[in-house]
């Protein structure tokens, strides 16, 4: 099983990944700690010259975390006929005890490896690089959760075995089960549709609002961009999946990623994890606005993330109300 070419793909990148951000965090030490733009000593051009090389490679290994995440999760989906019990990605997940840590890790790494290439788009475009200590603080932060997820991502597929019975995503996601996704597929559906409706136009409102008048407000959007991420995850489980497959008590947020739903759970994850990186954006570059080589570049990028966050999670609020209004499921009090 473990030789399957998207297992072996996802295995070498992930180590790959492990070992240029220990290589690239030994530097990030040197240059937070040394670093200074004024100086002309041979430290500081042999920094200047390393940090070029770090930041080109480093840009290609934080694309290859975010796309390790959908290709982690099409990977767990395409082999869960394998398991018995299994009928989407839940169920193979569900076959040790490393496979859902492995997914939380890789949506952590996911969101952080995206402001990570925010910050050190932003810092490319100064000519002093103002922001090149906090980019390598942030590498230093993440490098250790990368490391674990490729440790537990490791331990997963080598744990794997064949013969092993798991659960359907039926029990997994059941509302008369106990668990955390039992607990939230048995939040109260008029709440969380009111809670999720809310949440989205209070981002959409922020989101304009901060637009028109580039102040401090991007804290705002930022902090509602987030919990609209965190609310929509929740809200996909609770009520909007239920529409997907017209059943009233099918939770499952991983049968949506596959052919008989058009494959619509991408999009769904695209847009929420696009939409959560680009507010988180808006919220890191804050700080600054303020840096002289930074005074005119932070507010275009902003209102570049903006749009972005604002059209990703309109897309996602789009598809939910569509299937909502044209599915032939009806739910108590529609």
């Amino acid at each position: 099983m473990i030789f399957r070419p998207p297992i072996i793909a996802l295995l070498c990148g992930s180590i790959i990944v492990s070992l240029m951000l220990v290589y690239s965090a030994y530097y990030g030490v040197m240059i937070v700690r040394r670093w200074d733009i004024s100086s002309g000593s041979e430290l500081q051009l042999s920094l200047e010259r390393k940090t070029y090389l770090l930041s080109t490679i480093m840009s290609y290994i934080m694309a290859f975390q975010l796309a390790s995440f959908f290709l982690f999760i099409f990977t767990v989906d395409d082999i869960h006929a394998l398991f018995v019990g299994a009928m989407c990605a839940a169920g193979t997940l569900n076959v040790n005890r490393f496979g859902y840590p492995t997914v939380i890790l890789k949506i952590v790494n996911f969101l952080m490896a995206g402001v990570w290439l925010i910050i050190n788009y932003t810092d490319n475009r100064a000519f002093d690089y103002p922001l090149i200590k906090k980019k390598y603080l942030l590498l230093l932060a993440m490098t250790p959760l990368v490391i674990l997820e490729t440790i537990t991502q490791t331990s997963y597929f080598l744990v794997m075995k064949a013969n092993v019975i798991t659960s359907c995503c039926g029990s997994l996601f059941s509302t008369e089960t106990e668990g955390v996704t039992s607990s939230i597929a048995a939040l109260p559906r008029i709440p969380m549709e009111i809670s999720f409706f809310v949440c989205m136009g209070l981002t959409l409102a922020s989101g304009i609002y901060f637009y028109l008048k580039q102040n401090r407000s991007g804290y705002i959007f930022s902090a509602l961009s987030m919990a609209t991420f965190a609310l929509s995850v929740a809200a996909l489980i609770s009520f909007i999946s239920l529409y997907f497959y017209e059943l009233p008590t099918h939770h499952c947020p991983f049968c949506i990623l596959q052919k008989e739903y058009n494959y619509i759970g991408y999009v769904l994850y695209l847009t929420l994890l696009g939409g959560a990186v680009s507010g988180m954006g808006i919220g890191a570059l804050m700080p600054f606005r303020k840096i002289t080589s930074l005074s005119t570049i932070v507010p275009v990028i902003q209102k570049k993330l903006v749009i972005i966050s604002l059209a990703l999670y309109m897309i996602y609020a789009s598809i939910s109300i569509y299937e909502m209004i044209f599915s032939t499921l009806r739910l108590e009090g529609y």
